[in-house]
């Protein structure tokens, strides 16, 4: 029986992954900075445990406590939406610390036991303004690029280890706490020289079109972790798909 350590387990993408997983079988450790074990089913194979990214001791805590694992998923994170100029750097750095710093240091931790195993598998959730990045969202997808091309490099020094590392990339997922963590309002977050720029790209968030739910990441985030022929980038949603298709 083969054990997931999930972070960001609180909702969304992580809460469906932890469930997606748990029902087929494996032994899930479903991550989060508050936990909340009425939020998963009651099993012996669901273990829900503290684990805060930003947070040096927190990550070493969770990880002792996790014990041996064979896949990290690495789905903590927080999104800001507004102007550059509508945009603190402190809060810039806020996002990088979960975003992008988060990743860095749960890899690290996981990385002494798979290379003594010379297995393992890590999936990194990042995002499709990645591929194809929308105005008023500069410090999110620079946070998530980042995750990408540290990605694409470690994946060099993972491979003489048996280590495999997979990037799932959903699409715009209305259903998200895409800005829960911010602590400025959208108004705030858009400087007024930029009010007639912003008010159509807004009304567009809402508007009608392709869109991804938490089962297709968590479909996809099972896709990766099962994938014997190699393969790096994971779409998660039909608009995630159509875009990659479309590149």
């Amino acid at each position: 029986m083969k054990t997931i350590l999930i972070t960001g387990c609180s909702s969304g993408y992580g809460l469906e992954t932890a469930r997606h997983f748990h029902d087929a079988g494996w032994t899930v450790i479903a991550t989060m900075r508050t936990p909340r074990p009425d939020l998963l089913p009651r099993s012996d194979r669901m273990r829900v445990i503290a684990l805060d990214v930003t947070d040096a001791s927190s990550i070493a805590s969770a990880f002792d406590e996790a014990g041996p694992i064979d896949v990290l998923v690495n789905n903590a994170g927080v999104g800001l939406i507004g102007t550059l100029e509508g945009a603190s750097l402190l809060k810039a750095r806020e996002v990088f610390e979960t975003n992008t710093f988060g990743v860095m240091a749960t890899v690290q931790a996981i990385l002494p036991q798979f290379r003594a195993r010379r297995s393992g598998a890590i999936v990194n959730i990042t995002s499709t303004v990645a591929m194809a990045p929308f105005p008023m969202a500069s410090i999110y997808t620079a946070s998530k690029t980042a995750v990408v091309g540290f990605s694409e490099s470690l994946a060099h020094e993972l491979a003489a280890f048996d280590i495999a590392i997979r990037l799932v990339e959903p699409g715009y997922g209305p259903t998200t706490r895409f800005a829960a963590n911010s602590d400025l309002s959208l108004e705030d977050a858009i400087h007024p020289a930029y009010a007639a720029f912003a008010e159509p790209i807004i009304a567009g968030f809402s508007a009608p079109g392709l869109t991804t739910a938490p089962s297709d990441v968590a479909e996809a985030v099972w896709d990766a972790v099962h994938d014997t022929t190699g393969r790096f980038r994971f779409p998660a949603g039909p608009d995630a798909v159509a875009l990659s298709h479309a590149r």
